[in-house]
């Protein structure tokens, strides 16, 4: 197959998205497929080595998340005539929006189908930059309608499907987890991490992904600072990078966490993230706006076992006390399962073992799945020229 994957994150920006993408496009191209991937542009310098072909188009920062770009591909004339130059037979858009806009232009053009994958819960993002209500719920519209031009939507999980629901969108939903990049690490790799970020031999709590109140990092700090005052010797690292990092590191300092908090910034080197899940004693992600754990899954892969909330999507691979550990959204929930955690080393080493059983999900076993989905689409896809409303026009078949 001739596939298409569309985002508006990609490397270098490590992000649970572009890391997606990155494993979709490697893995497909393992698997002998022809893979293009469409984003915008982060990095001018030598890129080669890829198994697929990245074809990016100009793009800018975004203003609310300067660590993100976006664009317009088809203002990009040299974008636009090296994608003329690649046949497709299927799309993926991995995003609503810019890349959305791009992956739909693209499935009309060449008269192709169309899926997308449901990646963030958007509301909480528009709210947050927008304070409007009303603006969010009109956002969130264009979203679902974009969404209701696609041939499948994918959400990673039911719970997140549940929250493509709550925000409109009636048709149907086909769940296709993310999968887990199986790689080790050694221990010189552990040991380099730890001198850089200055981790001795003290307990490491562990926290991946934006720096972003977004993601309930404030429910870390107090739990953290209620750790503080019983066995201060300890290190929580917060590994990213986000627009909140200077008020995190405001709080952490009121609430006394001088000596135990390291922000590590951005980390573009798997190998050196790998390495600070394996250091971890424990990986703490409380948060309610994921809707995939890929880190969870990521630290697992490690030998990490995880704290997350009851009931969240982040925590739905997790039975409490045996591949992991659970606690309410509440700051003496989550203080105690991690002074559970750090009271009992021997048991949560074996909980960790469980985890790296249980968790992980190899990316050839999800593609594989993938594959079965995109193949029986195009087969079963119907394209008729309708010249008079515009180049094509594409009907859609049931797929079961």
């Amino acid at each position: 197959m001739r596939i298409g994957l569309t985002s508006d994150t990609f490397l270098p920006v490590v992000d649970g998205v572009g890391r997606v993408v990155v494993a979709y496009a490697n893995t497909l191209a393992k698997l002998g497929h022809e893979v293009t991937v469409s984003a915008p542009m982060y990095d001018t310098g030598h890129r080669g080595g890829y198994a697929f072909e990245l074809v990016d188009f100009t793009g800018y920062k975004v203003p609310t998340a300067p660590q993100y770009k976006t664009g317009t591909a088809i203002m990009d004339t040299h974008y636009k005539k090296r994608m003329e130059m690649i046949e497709l037979d299927i799309v993926h858009s991995h995003s609503p929006f810019a890349a959305g806009r791009e992956a739909l232009r693209l499935a009309k053009q060449r008269c192709i189908p169309l899926i997308t994958t449901f990646h963030s819960k958007y509301y909480d993002d528009f709210m947050k930059a927008t304070h409007s209500e009303t603006l969010t719920k009109a956002i969130l519209a264009n979203i679902i309608s974009f969404y209701d031009k696609c041939d499948e939507v994918w959400a990673l999980s039911q719970s997140s499907a549940q929250v493509l629901r709550g925000y409109g969108f009636r048709g149907e939903i086909q769940v296709m987890p993310n999968g887990t990049q199986q790689r080790s690490v050694t221990d010189a790799d552990v040991a380099e991490a730890a001198r850089a970020f200055g981790l001795n031999e003290e307990p490491v709590l562990l926290f991946v992904g934006q720096i972003n109140w977004k993601k309930n990092i404030l429910r870390i700090l107090e739990a953290a600072a209620k750790l503080a005052k019983e066995q201060p010797r300890f290190k929580l690292v917060l590994a990213g990078q986000g627009p909140d990092e200077k008020d995190i590191r405001k709080k952490a300092q009121e609430l006394g966490l001088h000596n135990q908090l390291v922000l590590t910034g951005m980390i573009t080197s798997t190998t050196t993230l790998d390495a600070l899940y394996k250091r971890a004693d424990l990986f703490v992600f409380p948060s309610l706006y994921d809707t995939f754990s890929l880190v969870i899954r990521e630290a697992a892969a490690m030998g990490t076992p995880s704290v997350a909330i009851s009931g969240s999507c982040a925590g739905e691979s997790i039975i409490h006390g045996e591949n992991g550990f659970l606690c309410e959204d509440q700051t003496d929930s989550l203080y105690q399962a991690i002074k559970l955690a750090l009271d009992h080393p021997e048991m949560t080493r074996q909980i960790g073992v469980n985890a790296h059983k249980s968790i992980p999900v190899s990316w050839e076993e999800i593609i594989q799945k993938v594959e079965a989905r995109y193949q029986g689409l195009i087969d079963r896809y119907v394209c008729d020229p309708h010249p008079a409303h515009r180049r094509y026009q594409r009907k859609k078949t049931k797929i079961t």
